[in-house]
């Protein structure tokens, strides 16, 4: 894959790559490990409205031009529902009831949908490979959110006994990230819309105040003790997730994200829940069950597929053509030679 980042130094360009990735798996990390002495919604708006604030006072200081006109707000409205709203409410919801690193791993099953709508809407090409990315992924997050009990039931034949339970469902925390991941991966593919009527980086900075605010409300009306509990740790943990893991992450991403191909990029988010697995058992000492386990594998190499499918394509390409021509080059051989050469008389 071949990604430049403008106006940065060649050097500069992997760490900027990685970086987004890096700082949203540690700070899964460090929301978890805040989250017993907080409230879900409290903490989304603490990881948006401060590190938008942070954004646009980057912004002014870069002398970023601010959004103008109807279109801009717009858009950039939609965006804030989208992957400020809505990403960080599921987000903060679910990871009250999944671990950081598994809930990584949901989120970040955002290349699939990303790939989808990058195909349809920017004429982004999937290919057989990236295609049959899609297939590993969809499985792969199956068996990551789907209950142990309903996997084994099926595979041992007696599906009838299934107990299905839409509100078990949601309440296992895994499927409150996947829609977080689907509400990423929509507002992720409107930052191309974004930025064709306001600069990347304000809007960043704009959509997480917009889309902050409203959690905040929302925490006002429905939880309580929302800081009353909270430790040095604890806020050095949500401080930790809104500089690094919002402003900081947010800003390089989408900025990134504006002119790059979306679905080579964004694909890099396998590194995301590996950082988050990484330092969940590290800190946290979270562990997986075995079929989640195989989920995550099946997931990293769907995303791995859909990254780099230009080059396996090309790869596959080049070994099939190189097994053909030697072929040909074989058949073209009189026979008389081929005998010679097996000494027959």
């Amino acid at each position: 894959m071949s990604l430049k980042i403008a106006k940065f130094p060649a050097i500069l360009s992997p760490f900027l790559l990685i970086a987004p990735f890096f700082f949203w798996g540690t700070a899964m990390v460090a929301m978890k490990g805040a989250i017993p002495q907080t409230t879900p919604l409290f903490m989304a708006g603490v990881r948006l409205v401060p590190a938008g604030a942070l954004v646009l006072g980057a912004a002014a200081l870069w002398k970023l031009p601010q959004p103008k006109g109807k279109k801009a707000w717009l858009w950039i409205g939609i965006f804030a529902l989208l992957d400020g709203l809505m990403f960080q409410g599921f987000l903060a919801e679910g990871l009250v009831r999944t671990g950081a690193g598994l809930g990584s791993v949901m989120i970040d099953s955002q290349p699939i949908a990303i790939a989808l709508l990058s195909s349809f809407l920017f004429g982004e090409v999937i290919g057989v490979w990236g295609a049959l990315g899609l297939i590993v992924g969809v499985a792969g997050i199956s068996l990551i959110g789907l209950p142990d009990e309903w996997i084994v039931t099926t595979l041992q034949g007696s599906i009838g006994n299934v107990a299905f339970s839409w509100q078990n469902l949601f309440n296992n925390g895994q499927w409150l990230m996947l829609l977080a991941a689907l509400s990423m991966a929509t507002g992720t593919v409107s930052i191309r819309y974004v930025s064709r009527y306001a600069d990347p980086v304000v809007a960043t900075g704009w959509h997480m105040i917009l889309g902050g605010i409203p959690l905040w409300m929302a925490s006002y009306f429905w939880e309580s003790n929302q800081w009353a509990n909270l430790d040095f740790n604890g806020w050095m943990a949500l401080a930790y997730a809104t500089l690094f893991g919002s402003a900081i992450a947010y800003g390089i991403f989408f900025y990134i994200a504006s002119s790059s191909n979306l679905t080579s990029f964004t694909a890099l988010t396998f590194l995301t829940p590996i950082f988050a697995l990484l330092f969940g058992n590290l800190l946290l000492s979270e562990v997986l069950t075995k079929i989640q386990w195989i989920g995550v594998i099946l997931t990293l190499v769907s995303i791995y597929l859909i990254n780099q499918r230009e080059q396996i394509g090309t790869f596959w390409k080049e070994l099939t053509t190189s097994g053909e021509s030697v072929k040909s080059r074989q058949s073209d051989v009189p026979q008389s030679l081929k005998s010679m050469s097996e000494g027959k008389p």
